[in-house]
């Protein structure tokens, strides 16, 4: 046999047990958030989530349209397994699914209305959602809970339908779901469905929010909306609605679409919380055309996040291209859907990126946090090379996307005298020593790596 050949399949399998020994090196132990902190409400400061006993709440989402619709009871233990393992505490899933969610039964043989009826729900498939939010319960993990897709409420502009909501039913469907589910511990309602919220649509997800909150005073509500738009743009000063929600999408490849969309919620009077509900899909074909821009990886993932995050939002939704459809070699892919397997694309490398972050996020102080790119003093014009800065009660975190250097303020942060600096890599966790500041206070970072890939977090730590 050649000897070629053999080392190389020494080194894949060597590569493989070392990926392995790699990705169990930070899981989350133990539910995911505890939920004898109490229900979810919207801080003080109105920029972030706690529980009831004033517990910061990180929400880090995933997207699972399907979940419901395509897999049955064993798949999703599998799934929602896999999720609270690395940290997610979100899952987002829609009740009338996108994909022949009226038409085609769900895996228990089991459609989710009687005569495509909103006023006449089937409890057999209604059942099946209640079993699913508990098993999600079980490991801590809440349900971002979409009672239908876009396409149910308007179908013109891509989607199979067929439309069976008007005003009037989708107040009464509101109004039941809250009822049915106002006493479940761990929902938090989305209203919408990648759709825009304004025109013919305005009165129909305007009644379906305020159906909602009628029955459930319990939980909070949002609303997707269709690719780079915000939830703010038609139901920001809507009684109903408790935190944005925007969808940046996947066509964007800068800083750009996080200025215009986060930024501008962040800055909105009055204050909401903000968040991205759908960026750039791993494993996505960039603007739909993979021959010509390629497809989003596991950079695109955390760049996209780490933006987001550090321009105000409270926590971020990761989404995959093949998961979200629920991909099996069985059926059509969806969109150039390449993955072959939700199964094999669940662990795909920025799954593993989003723990880091969350721990981080729970590391240090919420009220004071504030967005502050004056803190970056140096040319700083590109958006596909923005850096990015918050600052907040005697901390920093500054990130440098593709590892450029950059001049930051550091008076900014606090006392410099007793500013300590650490470098957090975003794709191990991994922490490690910076260079001092310097005693002016600004001072010329030049991160570890530089390149597409060596995006780095630099930590500013007042001693």
């Amino acid at each position: 046999m050649n000897i070629k050949y053999i080392i190389g399949c020494i080194i894949w399998f060597a590569g493989i047990f070392l990926c392995d020994v790699y990705v169990q090196e930070d899981v989350w132990r133990g539910k995911s958030v505890n939920f004898k902190h109490g229900k979810l409400q919207v801080s003080q400061n109105r920029r972030y989530l706690v529980h009831e006993d004033g517990t910061p709440f990180v929400y880090i989402g995933d997207t699972a349209w399907e979940l419901f619709h395509r897999l049955n009871e064993e798949e999703v233990e599998e799934y929602l397994e896999n999720r609270r393992a690395k940290g997610f505490t979100v899952i987002q899933a829609v009740i009338l699914a996108e994909y022949g969610g009226l038409t085609v039964p769900d895996m228990n043989g089991n459609l989710p209305l009687i005569n495509n009826n909103p006023d006449t729900p089937n409890e057999s498939y209604f059942k099946w959602v209640d079993k699913v939010i508990r098993m999600a319960g079980k490991k801590g993990l809440y349900i971002g809970l979409l009672p239908t897709w876009g396409d149910k409420v308007n179908n013109k502009q891509w989607g199979i339908g067929p439309v069976i909501f008007n005003p009037d039913n989708a107040f009464r469907y509101g109004k039941w779901l809250g009822e049915r589910y106002r006493n479940f511990k761990n929902i938090i309602w989305i209203n919408g469905g990648d759709r825009l919220g304004g025109g013919e649509n305005f009165p129909v997800w305007d009644a379906l929010g305020k159906g909602l909150r009628t029955s459930d005073k319990n939980h909070l509500i949002t609303f997707h909306p269709q690719g780079e738009c915000s939830s703010s743009q038609w139901f920001h000063t809507s009684e109903w609605l408790d935190f944005n929600m925007a969808q940046t999408g996947h066509s964007q490849m800068d800083y750009s679409i996080f200025e215009k969309i986060i930024v501008r919620d962040y800055q909105l009077v009055p204050v909401k919380p903000c968040i991205d509900g759908e960026p750039r899909y791993e494993n996505h074909p960039i603007c739909w055309k993979p021959e010509e821009y390629g497809w989003f990886d596991d950079v695109d993932v955390r760049q996209a996040m780490y933006w987001s995050l550090l321009s105000g939002a409270f926590g971020h939704t990761y989404g995959c291209h093949d998961i979200w459809q629920m991909l099996t070699p069985e059926r059509e892919p969806i969109s150039f859907a390449r993955g072959g397997s939700w199964k094999k694309s669940m662990n795909l490398p920025g799954a593993f990126d989003l723990i880091h972050a969350r721990r981080l996020m729970e590391r240090f102080d919420w009220d004071s946090r504030t967005p502050d790119q004056s803190m970056i003093v140096s040319g700083n014009t590109s958006p596909k090379h923005k850096i990015v800065a918050l600052r907040g009660e005697g901390f920093a975190w500054i990130y440098f996307p593709n590892g450029e250097k950059g001049q930051i303020n550091f008076n900014k942060a606090g006392d410099v005298q007793r500013m300590k600096l650490s470098w957090l890599n975003p794709r191990t966790g991994e922490w490690s020593d910076a260079a001092p500041v310097g005693t002016s206070g600004i001072q010329t970072i030049i991160p570890p790596s530089s390149g597409r890939g060596n995006d780095w977090l630099l930590i500013a730590e007042t001693r």
